[in-house]
Parts: C-alpha cells; structure tokens; sequence
C-alpha cells in the first residue's frame, strides 16, 4: 500500500450525490470526513493500492472502499468525485 501524493489521481474531495457524506482525501494520507452539518465528524489516515483504498479511523475504526469508473465505493455509500 502506498499514500497518495498531491498529484495522485484519488487526492481531493468525493461526496454522496445527495453531498450529505464528503470524504477529502488529503495529499498528506489523511482524510477528513463531513456528515451532514457535521463538518470534520471522522479524519484518520488511508492508503491506496491501486483502486483499493484503506482507512484507518483516528478512534480506531477501520473501512476500505474501491475505485470503479472514476467512482468510489465505500462502506455501502457511491461517492463522485466533487469537481
């Protein structure tokens, strides 16, 4: 597994298309998750391994997803890429 870089295509932000669920995606490995009003609700660290994207919750909670056609399938949840 390796940490996306700035230039990494997965780097930025992907939300529900309801945008209620947004995940940044940070160049550093990080990730900070909104829910609703709820702005910073989860953040941890992921790494990607090709399309697959592991997620390590600072509280310990654990999830992964993968990448299918520029989408991002994660934990029950469709997640675009947010222009």
């Amino acid at each position: 597994m390796t940490t996306a870089t700035p230039s990494h295509p997965y780097v930025g932000m992907w939300q529900t298309a309801d945008g209620r669920i947004r995940h940044q995606l940070l160049p550093n490995g990080r990730y900070d998750e909104a829910r609703g009003r709820r702005e910073s609700a989860y953040q941890g660290r992921y790494e990607v391994s090709g399309d697959h994207i592991e997620y390590w919750d600072d509280t310990g909670f654990t999830a992964d997803g993968d990448f299918v056609d520029g989408v991002l399938y994660h934990a029950g949840m469709v997640l675009y890429r947010k222009p």
